[in-house]
């Protein structure tokens, strides 16, 4: 059995020094009180660890910790292992980058982001500082999961020392849209994408944040995707949602605890005859206090025959009070509850009851169970835990005014959803939850608590661990068919021993990345060499078999002793003879078909038609990647509606659309040169669906390759162009072998 390793940015104790006394206490925080139910119930299903481990970094000094430890000041339950970072590099980490720069900008507050690059320096030193520690712990086979935005470079920097590792993470606030993640410079942006994609499983809260991850990672890092896979460098990465859960049965035995019984029967008491509302939140901008006491606001001006009979307990949970915005904003917040008190409160009655303090779980559950209604409208945010308890610890009545901006809103359609920032559609929001008839209350908690009782915090994790173990089976498998390094050696030295070999080999993306422009992939000085080289070796030819036109080959190759196959297989021009047409179409059909692309020209912006002598095709490689794939979409059924019952075919291939004569294609040219050399040893190296006409033409007679990683008829994949060069210049190393010394 292997080990868990979880990382967060704190770990979820504290440790405190008071004069000579060491105290622990349990940090806050919904990824705390998840992760360390979790770990309590060992029996909760799922994937099973030897060990659970916990890293993160603590406020104190190696010395109060280490004495701590030496106490037994911390629960033994637990194995923690911290991390120090010194005190100025994590303040400019944590409230600088962390909350000065990721929190705002992707909670929608650009206007208030901070931009300063000595913040993302120190971001980058505490993740390499997280990793050194991680990497001095890790043994082979450990799970590690990487949790929430202060760590978002962790992955990659694991990736780099650990290539096979199963990692994964696990992004706790939202995930911006592509307009707002592109605000950040532009090193950084990428940065944190390709941290992030060194995990094998990326979880999001919701479905739009999965979406907005792989539409940045798609424009900035010019990523393929497929549904919610990514193929990145060597590896397959997925993306999904997993809406954390809470430990439902926790909240459901608090109906039972005696100490919060006491409390709830003493509220109720106490606001007899009166419609108790609850509110608890953190201190911050994101959460929209403000708005929340104008709603409360405009519900008593609206509605004047609630007043003295409902009473709004507003509970605000301290948090960054060091930071001198967040002081402001609570001393705006208590001037406006004052300004509400002021106006509303009689002799008998005061509307709000505000406080500003941490609540014991008991008294928490307490509130939950007495409010008729809990009121919950962040601005934004990643998920929202409160709302979940609130309807886990509701016994028989309550309403749950729930923002449409949380996470937690996809899945609990049954609450009452509003827009936090309008004043109007709060207060009729409280109006609905104070008059809804209690056989509706209890329907509509009923199918969320449901719900919540069957994705709790347990099933979210493992279901999160689960999908982990199942993809790294599957990289497995694709890696089956990866050209390893022993199958590379056997293929060399099959060329070596044979009598007569041939290499066929597609040009734009094998031998040249792909470029904007066709123009601009012009061969360099090494791949020239490397050909010239190949040709060089006895009794074997090379074959350059491509999409491109007769010109632009005879122009870029055509001083090199290789053959060439041109549009796929319309011209051919064996060495030292003139070039061959397979063409019999008349070159008036392209007269029919290049209105139609180029009304989509004019329609997708970057698409470009390239003609060739017997091919019409339509580039849509420089347009943003969604628009580019609906309009080739738009255009290929066009095309082939043209086209049916013609000598013509539509070919879809890498960003590309390509119209050109049946019968035309690579496999029977590939068909021409075997016929022609008879080789006894024929390698075939492509990257595009319009090779895998010769793949499968040759499949039983050559080692064929395709650059990437689609399914193919290939026996093997490389995974990326980088890799041709230097897999063929292996062959040169068999200049030497006993069948070549014999010519």
């Amino acid at each position: 059995m292997s080990r868990l390793m979880v990382v967060s940015n704190r770990l979820p104790y504290a440790v405190e020094r008071n004069g000579a006394d060491i105290t622990v206490r349990q940090s806050s925080g919904g990824l705390v009180s998840a992760v360390k139910s979790y770990f309590e119930k060992p029996g909760a299903g799922g994937p099973q660890f030897e060990q659970k481990i916990w890293v993160g970094s603590v406020d104190t000094s190696r010395e109060d910790w280490q004495e701590a430890v030496e106490r037994g000041a911390l629960p033994a339950d637990t194995v923690i292992e911290p991390v120090f970072p010194d005190r100025e590099t994590y303040d400019q980490y944590y409230n600088g980058f962390a909350n000065g720069t990721i929190w705002p900008l992707f909670h929608y507050f650009p206007s208030i982001t901070q931009f300063r690059k000595e913040h993302f320096t120190a971001y980058e030193k505490v993740n390499a500082l997280f990793a050194e520690r991680i990497l001095e712990l890790y043994q082979p086979g450990d799970v590690i999961w990487v949790h929430d935005y202060q760590l978002m470079l962790l992955p990659q920097m694991l990736r780099e020392h650990l290539p096979d590792a199963s990692i994964g993470f696990f992004l706790h606030i939202p995930f911006p849209s592509y307009e707002l993640f592109r605000l950040l410079p532009t090193p950084w942006k990428g940065a944190l994408l390709r941290g992030l994609l060194g995990a094998d499983l990326l979880g999001f809260h919701t479905y739009d944040y999965v979406q907005h991850f792989l539409q940045s990672a798609k424009m900035i890092l010019k990523v393929e995707t497929q549904f919610n896979n990514i193929q990145y460098e060597s590896r397959m990465i997925r993306t999904d949602l997993f809406p954390i859960g809470i430990d439902y049965q926790k909240f459901r035995d608090a109906l039972l605890n005696d100490l919060a019984a006491r409390i709830s029967t003493s509220l109720e008491q106490k606001f007899m005859g009166q419609k108790i509302i609850f509110s608890v939140d953190r201190l911050d901008y994101t959460k929209g206090l403000s708005y929340r006491l104008e709603g409360f606001q405009a519900f008593l001006e609206k509605y004047p025959q609630w007043r003295e009979k409902v009473v709004f307990i507003f509970n605000i949970v301290p948090s960054r009070a060091e930071i001198r915005s967040y002081a402001d904003m609570r001393h705006r917040i208590e001037q406006q509850v004052s300004k509400i008190n002021g106006k509303f409160s009689s002799l008998h009655w005061q509307p709000l009851i505000y406080r500003y303090n941490h609540l014991d779980f008991e008294e928490l559950c307490a509130l939950y169970q007495s409010a008729d209604a809990a009121l919950i409208t962040p601005l934004r945010d990643g998920m929202n835990l409160v709302a979940k308890e609130y309807v886990a610890s509701c016994l028989d009545k309550g309403v749950l005014i729930l923002s449409e901006l949380t996470g937690a809103a996809s899945e609990m359609g049954e609450a009452v959803l509003v827009n936090p920032t309008d004043a109007e559609e709060v207060a009729e929001a409280i109006h609905t939850a104070l008059t809804m008839p209690l056989t509706e209350q209890r329907n509509r908690l009923s199918l969320m608590q449901r719900r919540l009782a069957h994705y709790d915090v347990h099933h979210w994790i493992n279901d999160f661990l689960e999908s982990l173990g199942t993809l790294k089976t599957v990289q497995e498998k694709e890696q089956a068919n990866i050209l390893d390094g022993p199958t590379t050696t056997q293929v060399v030295e099959a060329f070596a021993n044979a009598e007569k070999r041939c290499i066929l080999l597609d040009y734009d993306g094998t031998l040249a990345p792909y470029q904007k422009l066709p123009s601009l992939a012009v061969p360099g000085k090494e791949v020239l060499q490397l050909l010239r080289d190949l040709a060089a070796q006895p009794h074997t030819e090379v074959v350059i078999i491509s999409g491109r036109d007769a010109a632009t080959l005879g122009d870029w190759l055509g001083e090199l002793p290789v053959h060439m196959v041109a549009e796929h297989g319309a011209f051919i021009r064996y060495q030292g003879e003139e070039w061959q047409t397979q063409n019999t179409l008349a070159p008036e059909w392209k007269d029919q078909i290049r209105p139609l692309m180029e009304l989509f020209v004019t329609r997708c912006v970057g698409s470009f038609i390239e003609e060739k002598a017997s091919t019409l095709a339509w580039h849509y490689r420089n347009t943003h990647p969604d628009l580019g794939f609906t309009r080739s979409r738009e255009l290929r059924n066009s095309l082939l509606q043209l086209t049916a019952n013609t000598a013509l075919q539509v070919i879809d291939g890498n960003k590309v659309l390509e119209v050109r004569q049946i019968g035309i294609d690579k496999g029977t040219s590939a068909q021409r040169v075997l016929d022609r050399f008879s080789p006894d040893f024929m390698l075939c190296i492509g990257d595009d669906t319009t090779d895998e006409d010769m793949f499968r033409v040759l499949r039983d007679r050559a080692v064929t390759i395709r650059v990437g990683h689609a399914k193919t008829a290939a026996r093997y994949n490389l995974w990326a162009q980088t890799q041709v060069l230097p897999f063929l210049r292996r062959f040169l190393q068999a200049r030497n072998s006993p069948v070549t010394d014999r010519s």
